[in-house]
């Protein structure tokens, strides 16, 4: 599945909770993560999509050790399967079951 298929099914699933996937970029500063996910009550991801055979690039592997450096919570997520137990990590979180 291409990552642009992806980022649909992540987008939809996190609008179908209430939340908002927006694609994050930020000039000069290569290798963010590509979607930042609010989900209600203000809880914030950065979430880096690749397929199932992806890796991430040094750029991206730096982006995301300082992200979480600073207390960010940052997922990478490979694939169909990965995007739907993140979703299912989400509404567990929505219910209060996980902080």
């Amino acid at each position: 599945m291409k990552e642009s298929e992806l980022e649909r099914r992540l987008v939809r699933g996190v609008q179908a909770l209430g939340g908002c996937a927006y694609k994050f970029v930020s000039p000069g500063n290569v290798g963010v993560p590509d979607r930042l996910v609010i989900l209600p009550g203000g809880r914030i991801v950065f979430v880096e999509l690749k397929t199932e055979r992806g890796s991430t690039s040094k750029m991206q592997d730096y982006q995301i050790g300082k992200l979480r450096g600073l207390g960010a919570e940052v997922r990478v997520l490979r694939g169909a399967v990965e995007i739907a137990g993140f979703l299912d990590w989400c509404f567990e979180v929505l219910r209060g079951l996980i902080r």
